[in-house]
């Protein structure tokens, strides 16, 4: 386990010395003002990419997820799965934040900040839908995303890929019940044909490509693997910050026209993914789970499955909801958060590790 962690620390850490990594948080925010920008400029276009769907998954955004993904798929090696086993308490812990304390906190928050705190600024008749679409969005953990933030925080890609297939075989049987129960509604309409396409789209197809481009990679010899690995690095960046223009270009009507109920949506997600993302960091640490296995769990623990959150805000309560435009603006802060989340795992690495060594010996 230490030898795996010391490798993805070490492809982590190359990656991170580059002029274009080291200035992300600014790329990231130039990328959001284009974004916006390119949707007032060219609304024509931004709406034709916009429609280019299926099941309301976006097939551009699914393309450059692929672009993001492929790559760190190419790294892991099936024939150490097994190992997965090591890491039974870091899945523990991603699982019982998932499930059994992300979606009641979100409604906890909702109920606080949107029922009460921010009441007298949001329009009364959507208090109850701006709750639902908090819901939704928290219910649904992240599927595809989070290779990517595993990769940033020096991961260990077979853990992420493990936990995030659990995710998804939990996450067919328990999204609608618990939102059922949140909701206080009998009857829930999932959209299964999203949830099966995007589980197809993010996880098996990619997943089948990079592990046949790895095995023609390798029967090549090391020395090409290892060139072609470091040729794909920047590929999962770029696309990063082309899915956010995308993203705030299809969003950027709903920003420049709701500035004030955005801004107060985002509160309790902001508040929501640190408090996940703490409580999966703390709780690793204090059961002495590797740093490669806690900063990927605390992602986990803390993003968004938002397409599949969008699609069935849309199908329960109609495209111009306050619950749609909930789950709109956990797409919007989904990157700029789970950056800053990152780079607090990154940064206290040394500090995480003293205390897993303490929480081992004991």
């Amino acid at each position: 386990m230490t030898a795996q962690c010391d490798i993805a620390a070490r492809h982590a850490q190359d990656a991170q010395l580059g002029f274009f990594e080291r200035y992300l948080t600014l790329w990231v925010a130039l990328c959001i003002a284009a974004g916006v920008g390119l949707g007032q400029v060219v609304p024509g276009v931004v709406d034709a990419v916009s429609r280019l769907e299926v099941a309301r998954v976006n097939l551009p955004v699914g393309l450059l997820i692929w672009v993001m993904i492929i790559p760190m798929l190419v790294k892991i090696d099936f024939g150490r799965l097994h190992e997965v086993r090591q890491h039974a308490r870091g899945i523990g812990v991603t699982l019982f934040v998932n499930w059994a304390v992300k979606p009641f906190s979100m409604a906890l928050l909702g109920w606080v900040f949107i029922r009460h705190a921010f009441a007298p600024w949001l329009p009364a008749d959507q208090l109850d839908s701006y709750i639902a679409g908090l819901i939704l969005l928290a219910a649904a953990p992240c599927t595809a995303m989070v290779f990517v933030w595993s990769n940033l925080s020096k991961g260990e890609p077979s853990f992420t890929l493990t936990q995030v297939a659990l995710n998804d075989v939990i996450m067919v049987f328990a999204f609608a019940p618990i939102v059922g129960l949140l909701l206080g509604v009998s009857a829930i309409v999932v959209p299964w044909e999203t949830l099966l396409i995007s589980v197809v789209m993010y996880i098996v197809v990619p997943l089948a490509i990079a592990q046949a481009w790895r095995r023609a990679l390798l029967g090549r010899g090391q020395d090409k693997y290892r060139a072609a690995i470091e040729r794909m690095g920047p590929w999962s960046l770029v696309a990063l910050l082309a899915t956010l223009v995308l993203l705030f270009a299809f969003q950027g009507d709903a920003i420049l026209a709701q500035p004030l109920v955005i801004a107060l949506l985002a509160v309790p997600i902001l508040i929501q993914v640190v408090f996940n993302s703490s409580l999966a960091y703390l709780l690793n640490r204090r059961l002495g789970v590797a740093h490669c296995v806690a900063g990927p769990s605390a992602l986990i623990g803390a993003s968004n499955f938002f397409e599949l959150a969008v699609a069935a805000a849309i199908s329960l309560f109609g495209l111009e909801s306050g619950a749609a435009l909930a789950t709109v603006v956990g797409v919007l802060i989904e990157v700029p958060l789970m950056l800053a989340v990152v780079r607090v795992v990154n940064g206290t690495e040394a500090w995480y590790q003293a205390g897993a060594a303490r929480a081992r010996a004991a």
